[in-house]
């Protein structure tokens, strides 16, 4: 085929949503392969073109060319592709993805999409008469490859996403990650924009919520220099606000947050605010978007700064229809995939005896509750209790299909934060029922690998299922549910009413995954939760608390596990506390130093505590907020002191994706090779483009010349590039176990040679007693391009506290792991849980 019959169509459009963006030109024609790849909820991936690319073997594709064999023996084969009438570019055959999510606001049947998207690659070209920047949109790919760099891709097909790029002169090319996509490129007629497709803002709630209120839209920035010391200013309703703009990168995009005064703002009602993006008094550019006036009795949306990475983030709330009370409760409720966090709460009819919060997950699908997802929660449900200030003893955790999964998610993780849950058709975990980044493998007979999944054990709920005996568990389903099956709900039945001596359970008959706001707003469901009240920690004397990692969820009322014998393995406690007895008794499985809080005991009491059988220890209470600190050491406990900070601890406990919080910062590498360097800020964008779309986040990017301790600190770092590359190594990582640097990896006294060694590591940033950095590194470039795809971003995936890999990976999968493993308390390797390859 000539590549003339691949190149792209032209069609001028006048986007209504955005005039600024003039020029629209779609890909029409392309050629498709059925590439062998693997990403999922793991560590190790697979990708067949990408490493043909990374190792130059990749050719150009021409019709009827075959580009090697499949696990079959059969030979893979470029063949045509064509956009059909909506510019859908579709393989021959129909290759289809199923699913279908529901939920308030979704659409019933609608395609869940496929991060994995089933291995194919469609390729696609353009021939631009000049050099000139344009923004790329695709709607259907997992990732692209533009001209050898990767970039993200829109698997959900949301259409928000535009990728800034510069096209060279003559022949660009584009391999996208997928099995079909929408394609086009756009050429703004302004060089930097405000894209309003992408709204995060707050609601006006008349007497309520008022003044001076955030939002947040996306600036795109199509020059080839960084945009500094901009403003943005609003006009709404007579009221005028400005604010200062973070750095955007050259040729990037970033979500920034702006504010308007809603004081002005007196009716019920929709309204235009003005939104204009200034450079030193001359506009850049400016947008007209709408803010909703709501009355107080009504749901609403409230925007937050988030902890983790300093974006601007929602949630929802149904308020209370009753007058608050010290007994007012607290509902939070967790949204299924694609589900906004709006249309949850407006699921729910308010109740008078308590405000309903839901959380975002930071997107409608974002990470399953889990990671980012998991801590989304744990914010809004901090910000709900400060504001609303229910009664401690009436929090409840409620959440329909994928937030079924967060339900049982939560509800097992932080047993002692509720009186009562009750997941709706929901699934317990991410082993058996995986959603569009697949399933977390079960097992593996590579050990390297089994220490991966070792670090998803805290996904695994149904391991954990004793914690639910902290709280009452109402399980709702649909006996029709075609989406997720309602022998999830099954299984859990199976399993709690073992044990469970509160347990409430009902099919829906002829419930389909979403049969009306009844799934959620199940009258049944609200009784059951106005039955219960959670305990205070003064008259729960009896434990039983299980963990995977001290890091995710370390305490249960008076006891705290802060450090494990064996890392992210399951440990567990079963305590029973005797205030008359003066005692506490009790089992313990791989837990090495443990916190007992002593406060209900009056001061100069000797308190005795036995446990796992062994020697009685007597301990006399200091004051009347007194603790314990015990150790463990091979089959004997005795009195300990509360670890330094600088050791491992339920303020941080490694994994790699520990360091993706505290306001974090990507810092890429200046010191390297021209190639290097590329290579680091290309991936520095990559992940900040991915997290944006993943996580509805904004971080600052900067380069390594201007990181300081001093100006960054309490940040996590994030850093691209190795010793020889990225001078913030010296200042991060020089006492880390393991190097990396151009060349060479060493690990303790392993050492690999060659420029083809990837890693990933994490590492205490010894300034701060929280914070961590973690480094996406390799020993040369094809060893930095192994470690180029963002799996850390999928929710549930798991990562230890390194790894390390060759760029045959890609091509072979985990056979080509070199090393994984976890530090122990002190931070140095762990050779009882690290495997090396032979």
């Amino acid at each position: 085929m000539k590549r003339s019959t691949l190149a792209a169509t032209l069609f001028i459009t006048l986007l209504a949503q955005n005039p600024s963006l003039a020029q629209e030109v779609y890909f029409e024609k392309g050629l498709i392969a059925n590439l062998p790849s693997r990403y999922g909820r793991e560590a190790v991936y697979s990708d067949e073109l990408a490493y043909r690319l990374y190792t130059g073997k990749l050719k150009t594709p021409v019709a009827g060319d075959s580009i090697g064999s499949n696990e079959r023996g059969q030979a893979i084969v470029w063949q045509p592709i064509e956009a059909d009438s909506t510019h859908r570019l579709r393989p021959r055959g129909g290759m289809g993805r199923g699913g279908a999510p529901a939920g308030p606001g979704v659409t019933p049947g609608a395609t869940r999409g496929g991060l994995g998207a089933g291995g194919s690659y469609i390729y696609l070209t353009y021939n631009s008469s000049k050099a000139q920047p344009a923004l790329l949109n695709i709607k259907g790919n997992s990732s692209v490859f533009v001209n050898g760099v990767q970039h993200t891709g829109d698997p959900y097909s949301m259409g928000y996403l535009y990728i800034p790029i510069t096209l060279k002169k003559g022949l660009n090319e584009f391999y996208l990650r997928g099995v079909s996509a929408v394609a086009s490129l756009i050429f703004p007629e302004k060089p930097v924009l405000l894209n309003t497709e992408d709204l995060t803002l707050p609601f006006v709630v008349l007497n309520h919520q008022t003044g001076v209120l955030q939002g947040a839209l996306v600036v795109l920035n199509t020059i080839a220099r960084p945009l500094t010391n901009l403003l943005i200013k609003t006009s709404f309703e007579g009221k005028q606000v400005s604010v200062a703009v973070p750095v955007i990168p050259a040729l990037s995009s970033r979500k920034i947050p702006f504010s308007f005064d809603g004081s002005g703002v007196r009716a019920k009602g929709k309204y235009e605010c003005t939104v204009t993006l200034l450079d030193k008094g001359k506009t850049l550019d400016e947008k007209k978007l709408t803010i909703e006036a709501v009355t107080a009795s009504e749901q609403y949306n409230s925007t937050f700064t988030s902890a983790i990475d300093g974006s601007l983030q929602y949630y929802s709330v149904t308020p209370q229809s009753g007058t608050y009370t010290s007994k007012s409760a607290l509902f939070l409720s967790v949204h299924g995939a694609g589900v906004e966090a709006i249309n949850q709460a407006r699921a729910y009819k308010p109740k008078d005896w308590g405000t309903l919060v839901a959380a975002t997950n930071r997107r409608p699908r974002g990470f399953n509750w889990e990671d980012w997802g998991r801590l989304d929660a744990l914010e809004v449900l901090g910000i709900a209790k400060e504001r609303f200030k229910p009664d401690p003893q009436n929090v409840y955790l409620t959440g329909h299909s994928m937030g079924g999964h967060g339900t049982w998610f939560l509800g097992a993780t932080y047993p002692d934060q509720w009186a009562a849950i009750a997941p709706c058709a929901g699934y317990p975990t991410m082993k058996g029922y995986g959603s569009a980044d697949g399933l977390i493998p079960d097992s593996s007979s590579n050990p390297m690998e089994q220490l991966l999944l070792r670090s998803g054990n805290q996904s695994d709920v149904p391991k954990l299922a004793t914690n639910y005996k902290a709280h009452g568990v109402y399980i709702f389903h649909g006996d029709d549910d075609r989406t997720v099956s309602v022998n999830y709900a099954r299984q859990m039945r199976k399993q709690l009413g073992e044990f469970h001596p509160d347990l409430s359970y009902y099919e829906y008959p002829g419930g389909s995954h979403w049969f009306g706001d009844h799934s959620v707003d199940w009258k049944p469901l609200f009784d059951f939760f106005q039955w219960h009240h959670r305990l205070p920690d003064s008259s729960a004397n009896t434990i039983d608390f299980s963990t995977a990692s001290p890091g995710i969820s370390a305490s249960f009322r008076w006891a705290t596990i802060l450090q494990q014998t064996v890392p992210l393995e399951y440990s567990r406690m079963q305590l029973r506390r005797d205030r008359t007895a003066a005692s506490i008794n009790g089992t313990t499985q791989n837990i090495r130093l443990l916190k007992l809080d002593l406060k209900e005991f009056a001061t100069g009491i000797t308190v005795k505590i036995a446990l796992d059988g062994g020697n009685v220890i007597s301990y006399t209470t200091q004051s009347n907020n007194d603790s314990l600190v015990l150790l463990k050491e091979n089959t004997q406990w005795a009195i300990s002191q509360h670890p330094d900070a600088r050791q491992k601890g339920p303020h941080r406990y490694g994994t790699f994706k520990d360091a993706f919080q505290h306001n974090m910062l990507f810092v890429y590498g200046t010191t390297g090779t021209a190639a290097e360097n590329a290579w680091s800020r290309e991936k520095a964008i990559f992940d900040a483009e991915t997290w944006y779309y993943r996580g509805n986040g904004a971080v600052d990017i900067i380069a390594d010349k201007d990181y300081s301790p001093e100006k960054y600190k309490d940040r996590g770092v994030i850093l691209f590039g190795n010793k020889s590359t990225n001078s913030v190594w010296n200042i991060l990582l020089n006492d880390c176990p393991i190097q990396v640097e151009r060349n060479k990896i060493t690990a303790g006294d392993k050492t690999w040679t060659g420029d083809q060694y990837g890693a990933y590591i994490v590492w205490p940033i010894r300034s701060t007693f929280v914070t961590s950095v973690a480094a996406i590194t390799g020993s040369g470039v094809k060893g930095m391009q192994a470690a180029s795809a963002n799996q850390y971003f999928a929710g549930a995936s798991g990562f230890p506290d390194f790894m390390i890999f060759d760029l045959d990976m890609l091509h072979s999968g985990a056979g080509a792991l070199k090393m994984t493993g976890f530090y122990d308390h002190n931070w140095q390797i762990d050779e009882k849980n690290t495997s090396y390859s032979k």
